[in-house]
């Protein structure tokens, strides 16, 4: 086996292993406060009750999947100047983030 297969299969392990995060985090969110998870996971109210009604082994299966299933979000460069180059104090720029990402539309990922 050649060091770049086995590169390979160490970013898979890891992609499945980030999913699986992701997706448990996601319905832990989603149980706790179902629209703040909505909001801060930019997701449709269809997908916060799929993934709240899944079962562990579906959970463990989708998290199988060989790409990401958690989404970069920022699109948008001046988000991200703003989470990351903010001279207001970082109170504010999050605030401002979060107001202009409320006004972005919440996408179906499936």
């Amino acid at each position: 086996m050649d060091s770049t297969h086995t590169e390979q299969d160490g970013i898979l392990m890891e992609i499945r292993e980030a999913n699986l995060n992701y997706l448990m985090l996601a319905r832990q969110m989603i149980r706790s406060d179902k629209l703040a998870a909505i909001f801060r996971l930019g997701i449709s109210l269809d997908i916060a009750n799929f993934i709240d009604g899944m079962s562990n082994s579906q959970l463990i299966k989708l998290a199988s999947a060989n790409m990401m299933l958690a989404r970069f979000r920022f699109d948008d460069t001046a988000v991200l100047g703003m989470l990351t180059s903010y001279t207001k104090s970082e109170e504010q720029a999050s605030a401002h983030t979060a107001i202009l990402m409320s006004g972005q539309a919440v996408e179906d990922i499936c």
